[in-house]
Parts: C-alpha cells; structure tokens; sequence
C-alpha cells in the first residue's frame, strides 16, 4: 500500500560572507554565486535575501535569518567584479526591512562600506598582481587601494586595506588592529575609507539652494510651527534640525526614544515632510515605502555627557553632538553615509551643522554620537554657483566573522 509522501520544499545553500564593517554587519554575496534568477533585480533576489536575513518578522527579532533585529544587521551586499574603467569592485547594498517584505536599494550603506574592500579581496575580485604590488619588496606589510563603484548611488569609494605576507608569502587582508572605534568592543585593523565626488556634479548639494531653510512643521506635534532646517545630500539624502527644536539635548541615547511610539510617530511626520520639500517624494505618504531616505538628525553644540557603555564624552574633546534616525529607531551609532552628510555639512560655512561646531571654515570635525566619538574631514566648494562636496573622509574597520554557506528554503524566491 502506498502512503503519500508529505511534500516539502528541500534548503539550497549558497555561499556568502557574514562581516562586521564599522558599527554594521551584513551578509556579503559574490553576484556570480547566486541562484541563476537572483543573478538580476527582481521579485526573486529580493525574496532570497530577505528569507536569508529573516524578514519579515512581525516580532522584530529575525531568529529565523542572519539579520539581528536592528537596522544596523539587517543587510545585505552582492559585490561583483568592476567593468568601469579605473575600478575594482561593483557593490550593491540592500537595506532589508525588518517588519515588512521589502528592501531598499536607494542608498548605500557607509559603514559596511568599510568591510567591501576586505571581502572583494578575499573573494577574488581585486586583481591579484594589484595586491601583490600594495606591499613594497623588502617590506612585510602594506595598503592595498580598493576602488569601489557603488552601484545604488553611482560613486566611487576608495578603501585604503591594509595587508600582509603571511608565513608562506601569500598578501593577506590584515583584519586585526589596535584601531577602536566608539560602538565596536574589539579593537581591529584601520581602514580609511574616501568618498569621491559624493554630490553630483549637476546637482546642488543643498537640494532646495539654501543652507538653512524654515522648514513647514505645522501638524507634526511640534510646538512650533517652522523650525531651522539644513536639507543637504551628500552621502545620503539628510535633514539636520536643531535638537532644542524637537525638544532634544543633542545626548540622547536609544533608552530615551526607542521605546516612545508617539516620539517616534512625530519625527516619522518630520522625516516624511522633509522628503517632500527635498524633492525625493510628491507626497508625504510615499516615505512609507521608502525608509531608507532621507534620514533625519539633530545637532547640537559640544556637550559632556555619558555614551551608551558608560563611557565619558568630554566637551573639550568634540566640536558638536549629532544623533540620527535610522529606518524609524535612533542609531547606537551613527551610519556611514549620515557621517558623509554630517562632515560635508559641517565643512560648509552657515548650514545648522557647521553653526553647532562653532561656525568659521573647517576642514575637518570630531562630533559625539551616541556610543562615542568620530573623526570626519571634508572639502567643500561653490562651482558656479553650486556647493560641491569634493571629497569626505573617515576610518573605519571591518572583519570577517563568518564564512560559508547560508541555507534558505528553495520555494522561498
């Protein structure tokens, strides 16, 4: 007698990275090593990576993926090798939602950013007379210059790997290091990390062509209805208001707005206002589908005060406090691309950034966040008549925690 068999989709494994790069981890894929149908923008790929991450999980905690529940795990980059003349590595970053079956590729990811120089290197992308090269003759170690085309935004990224011979001669990525970085525990291996030309040339970097805008806050639950505002994009579409405009000290730390739905209600209001006088929607509901950008932010002048792990931050030692707004909850950190933002804004005499490090021509800024400290530098210019962001700087590290395979069900893409 024949008993039917239950029927049941089997698990394809697909080889990937898991890496730590800056405050963010991520899980890395080569183009070419995806399922044939993931190979291309789609229904398909987004499904695969969102199965992969755990998404959507209406309890927000993703146990049944890679991601970790926060926005700063819940990610995703497929890197493939550069065709574009003077480049080495194509990269794409999606930012997957946690609660809803969606990503977004409008952005990219800055403090991952820091770990795609590393991976393409290791995953044979960077060529390998190059990295042979980055390490003079009689020398043991070197850097090793990774060009990258970021695909979501069209710019290039130089990261500055550094690498070594092993015992058998062979150049390594050098992973570990005495580089801290406020929001990381370990200390790693630096990586510099330059941001090319990150405003297009046929654009302004101020989207409505003014440093400080009054911006339209009436039916926000603000108490007032106009407050000062810097709309900028640089790195990433980015709102930068006052802190004591939202009612804010510029210290906040995630315990005293993560767990306020009707904060986070009202500066959700902002942030999709904002996006409309930036240009990036017609219409304020459009930010539903689009939580990546723009972000939002609130500076504030140099204070003392208290960092996430209890570690003191001292006025003397910043130029102004930041905090940010990612994917609907504050940042332990800050994000890469809000750091591009912050550096070209702050380099830039009369925006709201600039004025909370003290205002004058600045060159470079450290500012507190809410795990510590970060050094940014930047060069800005007017070309007729247009502020340029010629280049944004900053160190990061990355590391590699995992690699392997990564199992997902074969009828979930």
């Amino acid at each position: 007698m024949t008993q039917n068999q239950p029927t049941f989709a089997p698990q394809i494994s697909v080889p990937a990275t898991y890496m730590r790069g800056g405050t963010s981890k991520g899980t890395f894929f080569k183009l070419s090593d995806l399922p044939e149908r993931c190979q291309e923008p789609g229904q398909a790929r987004d499904n695969f990576l969102l199965r992969v991450i755990g998404s959507p999980d209406p309890y927000g905690k993703q146990i049944d993926g890679l991601g970790n529940g926060s926005s700063s795990t819940s990610k995703t980059v497929i890197l493939s090798k550069a065709s574009r003349a003077n480049h080495d590595v194509n990269y794409l970053f999606g930012q997957v939602n946690i609660a809803k079956p969606m990503i977004d590729w409008a952005g990219n990811c800055g403090n991952l950013t820091a770990a795609v120089g590393a991976c393409a290197i290791n995953m044979g992308l960077v060529d390998a007379d190059k990295i042979a090269s980055s390490i003079d003759k009689d020398a043991d170690s070197g850097v090793c210059e990774v060009r990258i085309w970021q695909e979501n935004i069209g710019k290039t990224i130089i990261a500055h790997v550094p690498v070594y011979k092993d015992e058998n001669g062979q150049v390594q990525v050098q992973e570990t290091g005495d580089f801290e970085l406020d929001g990381v525990t370990f200390p790693a291996a630096e990586v510099k990390i330059e941001f090319i030309d990150p405003v297009d040339s046929s654009s302004d970097m101020f989207p409505t062509n003014n440093l400080v805008d009054d911006f339209d806050v009436s039916g926000c639950d603000l108490d007032k209805d106009s407050v000062k505002a810097t709309f900028i994009s640089a790195g990433i579409p980015t709102i930068f208001m006052k802190a004591e405009d939202l009612g804010f000290s510029g210290t906040e730390l995630q315990g005293d707005t993560n767990s306020n739905d009707a904060l986070l209600a009202k500066l959700e209001k902002i942030r999709a206002r904002g996006g409309v006088a930036m240009g990036l929607f017609t219409d304020e509901s459009e930010a539903q589908s689009s939580q990546h950008i723009p972000k939002i932010a609130w500076v504030a002048p140099a204070q003392s005060y208290n960092a996430s792990s209890g570690k003191a931050v001292n006025k003397e030692d910043i130029n102004l406090v930041v905090r940010a707004m990612s994917m609907g909850q504050l940042h332990h950190a800050m994000m890469g691309t809000a750091a591009v933002a912050i550096a070209a804004a702050a380099t830039t005499q009369g925006t709201l950034v600039n004025e909370a490090a003290g205002g004058g021509e600045l060159t470079e800024v450290r500012f507190g966040h809410p795990s510590g400290t970060l050094l940014v530098g930047g060069k800005t210019d007017q070309v007729d008549g247009r502020w340029q962001a010629k280049k944004v700087s900053m160190s990061r590290s990355a590391r590699r925690i995992m690699t392997g395979e990564v199992f997902v069900p074969a009828d979930s893409f």
